[in-house]
């Protein structure tokens, strides 16, 4: 009996960390940051902090990240952008990568507990529509939807919580599916920096590198479009 019971208080951590995050992010009003307007403003708080205070700033970034990913905030584009002025294309991508899935499985986990019924009515439009992917081959079908931005970020950590996907293959797969795009937008990210740094100049902060992000992103986006054709010619 105190087996089941320690049992059941374990598996209610996730839901416990997603609402001290939730009370974090009203109390420090949150989404004030969450914008582009903000980060132009902080732009050299923000550098001169990762300069003097690098291990903290990068530990600080990735908390926020895991937060907003695990409580499903709209600011991840943002943050991301952010991550690439800060700390650079390569490194921020390898901090995201990491925060966005430790935030995704926190989320997954949470759809398998207490919470499940709640944000199961909150997926509940997208179920249909992805399970019989998840049924041919979860495993495949995974990295398909982390790789192509079919979906919102949010439907693909919450369904496949209800569709039976084990915790190996959501975790396995979000971490690799998630670092083509989340390069694409750090890379774009530290054109962005030099934009900001130039007083809103573009033209001056056109380096290759910003090229190289921007047409990724039109790639990335041009990629649900051509997924949905073949997928019309072999049906």
């Amino acid at each position: 009996m105190m087996a089941q019971m320690s049992w059941s208080i374990w598996r209610l951590w996730p839901v416990a960390l997603i609402a001290v995050g939730i009370a974090l992010f009203v109390v420090f009003d949150g989404y004030r940051f969450l914008s582009l307007d903000e980060l132009q403003r902080r732009h050299l708080q923000l550098t001169d902090f990762v300069t003097a205070h690098y291990v903290p700033a990068v530990l600080l970034f990735m908390a926020v990240y895991v937060l907003v990913v695990a409580v499903s905030l709209p600011g991840s584009a943002v943050l991301t952008l952010a991550g690439g002025f800060m700390f650079g294309a390569l490194a921020a991508t390898c901090y995201i990568v990491v925060a966005a899935t430790t935030g995704a499985v926190i989320l997954f986990l949470a759809a398998r507990s207490a919470l499940g019924e709640p944000l199961r009515a909150r997926a509940g439009p997208w179920l249909a529509k992805l399970s019989a992917g998840f049924q041919r081959n979860a495993w495949s079908y995974m990295l398909i939807l982390r790789l192509v931005p079919l979906f919102p970020f949010f439907v693909v950590n919450l369904v496949p919580a209800f569709l039976g996907v084990s915790l190996r293959c959501f975790a396995i797969t979000t971490f690799f599916g998630i670092m083509p795009a989340t390069f694409i937008y750090a890379l774009i990210g530290t054109g962005l920096g030099d934009v900001v740094a130039g007083g809103g100049n573009f033209q001056a902060a056109l380096s290759p590198g910003l090229l190289v992000g921007l047409l990724g992103l039109a790639a990335l986006s041009a990629l649900p479009i051509a997924f949905k054709r073949r997928k019309q010619s072999h049906d």
